[in-house]
């Protein structure tokens, strides 16, 4: 990555074909720009032909800048935004198990409420809770959870949506989007 320019967190939303072997494919032209993808979801979208890649990166705007324009000529590539500069939505799901004998389950259940997070499975020594929310949301959370044992946690990776009406097939161009509900009006 260039040095001497602002290294910054980048959250890129990819609509891909919805077919085996386009993950690698990404995820390998990635790495060998020196990029560590520090999150990655993929999930089917609205349209079964296509799956939402919504990936975490960090780097300088330039270099990111030309990476998703290499990334959008792939031909198993539909569109591929950085949606770090807009107003979106993020959330991450973990699964968490925590050791949790009987005298400290009341203390975990409230702090588990005050997350707004669910125990999912309870064993005889052992919760499982699901907490869903902001990445330092799911960090405090775990934080608060070491004192207590960490068996084990799994996360999805972070999602993201960008609010409003604006979608990835109207990303660049809105005004076919305004046409339409002025037509409609008519």
């Amino acid at each position: 990555m260039t040095e001497g320019k602002p290294i910054r967190r980048h959250v890129l939303s990819a609509l891909v074909m919805n077919q085996p072997g386009v993950l690698a494919h990404i995820s390998g032209m990635l790495a060998s720009r020196g990029f560590n993808i520090d999150s990655l979801a993929v999930s089917e979208t609205e349209d079964p032909s296509l799956s939402r890649m919504t990936f975490v990166v960090m780097g300088d705007d330039a270099e990111l800048e030309q990476v998703r324009k290499q990334l959008q000529k792939l031909i198993t590539v539909v569109k591929v935004l950085d949606i770090s500069g807009e107003n979106y939505v993020e959330r991450d799901l973990m699964l968490i198990k925590v050791k949790a004998p009987p005298e400290k389950r009341h203390e975990i259940f409230q702090i588990v409420e005050t997350f707004r997070g669910r125990v999912v499975d309870i064993g005889h020594r052992v919760l499982m809770i699901e907490i869903s929310g902001t990445e330092p949301k799911i960090e405090a959370f775990i934080e608060l959870m070491r004192p207590y044992g960490i068996l084990e946690l799994a996360r999805t990776g972070r999602i993201a949506l960008v609010r409003g009406e604006k979608t990835a097939a109207t990303w660049e161009d809105e005004e076919p989007l305004k046409d339409q509900s002025a037509s409609s009006a008519a």
